[in-house]
């Protein structure tokens, strides 16, 4: 049998299974309770954060910054994030469950122009005409689902956001690739790279390469199914190759890392119970090792190297880098295991919630020795680590994280910082007791090829006036502050990811 037929038959029998046990399972209805989170809202205004949007899209508004850019600082920050939570008085339960928003922030001309779009997913449009949640979702019960044909039925393309080759793709962890319009964020189709691969998961922080393509996996275990889809995407969004790997158990993953020659795979290790949706049937087995598979790009059909390490849950993952014979991996540690298998549930249901960020620390991998372990760095109440992406491959990078500093009003970040555990550095931008803090993605100067020159771009939601914001700050200077704000005059929920599309020079 040649290798792409042998593929498309290992996927294709990943895809029934992904479609069996883990999503087509009904029951009865457990979720949350829109006016029991409308009456905790009133008391608590952060939980604005979970709110749902007030309408399916927003703009185009043109807002004036406070302060001045730099004048080489220009191009669309995009953000998506689940926004969509409750239908015919039924709300979600899991933060991961909303349907998906795509932000677009435009700088130019001395202003930030915000447009906001739904993704019009098969799943929002098809639950949109019947007015009620109709699709099995990944974290929440749903009383007499409809029956779904693929992986894509049910993706809410909620989680991140891309542009490769200049086109723009909303990301979600267990099916396609959604493409949009780049200007208008109109939701134009499924990506579907090769005919074999339709509809298989493409997940959500796919890492580029130094040589411009760009790597990704799709988790086939998260579905029912087994499995390790990795992808391979050319600079000009054209697939190079597609691989399965096997596993031996079921492992959770959500991201990956990469250094100059290698890709880093950590399986988290669960169970799974009966009855209820993916997250409600997952327990998280702390009695057992993670699994950190290591592939070598010049041989991405085949695994390199396996490991065990003590269990950790983890979500995102900072830089990576190869020292001696070690691979070190920055990764944002979790020891609450019910905290990290659904994050801010007491905010979904309008309650007060405890805050349970991750630390910082480092997975060192010998590749010599085979010895696996875990290096923390000290640095507690952190999540969303992202670094520039021209840092030498033999050194560790700054990081660029939200955070809590001194007293806040929610159980979320207030405050941007950076992080150089090399240096045993430290800069922080606190904005304030009741603003709640995103992803600050990093910026590069153009033209420059010295790294951490540029600056960052994060949002923020402010709960008290009822509006959300964009910042833009000098990576050098975080201390500082920022260089320029915005304001709208409206307000959305708390997003995931975003990623920062450079105009031309």
């Amino acid at each position: 049998m040649d290798r792409r037929r042998f593929l498309r038959t290992l996927l294709s029998g990943a895809t029934v299974a992904a479609l069996g046990p883990a999503l087509l399972r009904g029951g009865e209805a457990l979720a949350g309770d829109p006016a029991e989170f409308a009456a905790g809202l009133r008391e608590r205004p952060y939980l604005a954060g979970w709110r749902q949007v007030a309408a399916e899209a927003f703009g185009p508004t043109t807002v004036q910054l406070e302060g001045r850019l730099p004048a080489d600082f220009a191009g669309t920050l995009y953000r998506n994030g689940p926004a969509w939570f409750e239908r015919d008085g039924f709300r979600y339960e899991h933060w991961f469950d909303g349907d998906g928003m795509v932000h677009g922030w435009h700088f130019g001309n001395g202003a930030v122009t915000h447009r906001g779009r739904m993704v019009q997913t098969p799943k929002f449009q098809r639950e949109q005409r019947a007015g009620r949640f109709n699709t099995p979702a990944a974290g929440t019960t749903i009383a007499e689902p409809v029956a779904i044909r693929n992986n894509d039925d049910a993706n809410t393309a909620n989680t991140s956001v891309v542009t490769i080759g200049g086109r723009l793709f909303a990301l979600y962890e267990g099916g396609s690739a959604f493409e949009l319009d780049p200007d208008e964020l109109a939701t134009l189709e499924p990506t579907t790279w090769r005919p074999d691969l339709q509809a298989l998961p493409f997940s959500a922080h796919p890492l580029r390469d130094r040589d411009g393509s760009w790597w990704n996996f799709g988790a086939l275990s998260l579905m029912g199914g087994g499995g390790l889809l990795l992808w391979h995407i050319g600079a000009d969004a054209r697939l190079i190759d597609a691989h399965v790997h096997a596993l031996d158990a079921p492992g959770y993953l959500h991201a990956f890392a990469q250094t100059d020659r290698y890709l880093v795979f950590l399986m988290t290790p669960f169970d799974r119970t009966a009855g209820g949706s993916f997250f409600e049937s997952m327990a998280f087995a702390p009695q057992r090792p993670c699994t950190a598979l290591v592939i070598d790009k010049t041989a991405p059909d085949r695994v390199m190297r396996r490991f065990e390490v003590d269990f950790a849950a983890i979500y995102h993952f900072g830089d990576a880098f190869e020292r001696g014979s070690e691979l070190i991996v920055r990764a944002a540690h979790h020891d609450d295991v019910e905290h990290a298998r659904s994050p801010h549930r007491a905010a979904m249901f309008g309650h007060a919630g405890a805050a349970s960020p991750a630390q910082l620390a480092e997975l060192r991998l010998d590749l010599r020795t085979g010895r696996a372990r875990w290096h923390m760095l000290g640095v507690p109440g952190m999540e969303f680590p992202l670094f520039d992406a021209r840092t030498a491959g033999d050194s560790g990078a700054r990081l660029y994280m939200p955070a809590t500093v001194g007293e806040a009003s929610a159980p979320y970040f207030n405050a941007v910082q950076m992080i150089d555990a090399a240096a045993d550095l430290r800069t922080v931008h606190r904005y304030g007791r009741d603003i709640l803090v995103e992803e600050h993605v990093f910026v590069p100067r153009p033209g420059s090829t010295r790294p951490d020159d540029g600056w960052l771009v994060g949002t923020l939601l402010d709960p008290t006036r009822d509006r959300s914001g964009i910042a833009v700050l000098d990576a050098q200077r975080i201390g500082d502050g920022p260089l320029a704000t915005a304001w709208l005059p409206y307000a959305f929920p708390l997003g995931f990811h975003g990623h920062f599309a450079q105009a031309a020079a």
